[in-house]
């Protein structure tokens, strides 16, 4: 594990691979699942086994990144991040891959600043009513709640923090040295960011800004069973992005629903995501060539 200061936090990564010619997959957990997560360094060494490189980080609030309360909505923030972290190490233009969070956190890297996304690859995008205002509800109410009618010392208590206070100290710390107007401030302006809207398939990113993505992208069709990251939401993005490729997934219909209740006791859903190297890196070869 390395660390970098980027616009003031210090950012965890893990670089994997030998400098080469092949494409940088950047990997972007959802969640506040960190690059510990199982699965996660699995799909990297699976990606550099041919001479790729690999960059696998922990998001600003998760893991042992500092954790950061501003910015219009948290995968903004997450998106500026990574952009200045890639620039900081002089690496890049990369292929930003991710699920759930890490989808927008991809999507709005390549918007924000096109010059570090030489492609995206992207699965389980959330979206639709409810499993947007599900996760704003998962993400942010407990939070909201207690800075409320409590304190950010009970705050740093709740469960959601107890990961990154664990893997880095200093951050209950600066939870409790966050001004209490500008918590509620800040989170209630995050959590309105996953209101559903007609022009925005993906929050925070309107259509119209989706199509000036012209980065070429790979995108797994999502579950019909999955109530979370829509089949529909998928293929609507595939339709938006104007370089994109829509391809079935290397599981059944149902593997989100099933990786989720096994997390329940073996402590990741993301355990089969190597299964998609073989795909990605085809791709890549494809499409990157």
């Amino acid at each position: 594990m390395a660390f970098a200061t980027v616009d003031g936090l210090r950012v965890a990564y893990e670089l994997v691979g030998a400098e080469n010619d092949g494409p940088l997959w950047v990997i972007t957990t959802g969640g506040r699942f960190t690059r510990e997560t199982p699965g996660v360094a699995e799909l990297a060494a699976a990606l550099v086994a041919d001479g790729d490189r690999a960059l696998v980080w922990d998001k600003p609030n998760s893991g042992a990144s500092d954790v950061c309360f501003a910015g219009a909505s948290e995968p903004e923030l997450h998106a500026d991040t990574l952009a200045g972290l890639l620039t900081h190490l002089d690496l890049g233009p990369a292929v930003l891959a991710g699920a759930t969070v890490g989808t927008r956190v991809s999507l709005l890297t390549a918007a924000r600043h096109p010059e570090v996304a030489a492609g995206l690859a992207l699965w389980w995008i959330s979206g639709g009513p409810m499993g947007l205002m599900l996760l704003g509800n998962a993400y942010y109410t407990a939070s909201i709640t207690t800075a409320w009618t409590r304190d950010l010392a009970a705050v740093a208590d709740l469960p959601e923090w107890a990961g990154t206070i664990a893997a880095n100290p200093g951050n209950r710390q600066r939870i409790l040295d966050t001004d209490r107007a500008e918590f509620l401030e800040t989170l209630q302006r995050w959590i309105t960011a996953y209101a559903p809207r007609s022009d925005e398939r993906v929050p925070g990113l309107t259509d119209a800004e989706a199509r000036a993505v012209t980065a070429p992208a790979l995108i797994f069709r999502g579950g019909a069973s999955d109530p979370f990251h829509p089949r529909a939401t998928s293929e609507a993005v595939a339709d938006l992005l104007p370089n994109a490729r829509l391809v079935e997934p290397p599981w059944g219909d149902r593997e989100y629903l099933e990786r989720q209740a096994e997390a329940a006791t073996a402590g990741s859903a993301f355990t089969r995501w190597p299964l998609l190297a073989p795909t990605l890196r085809k791709w890549a070869q494809e499409a990157l060539a």
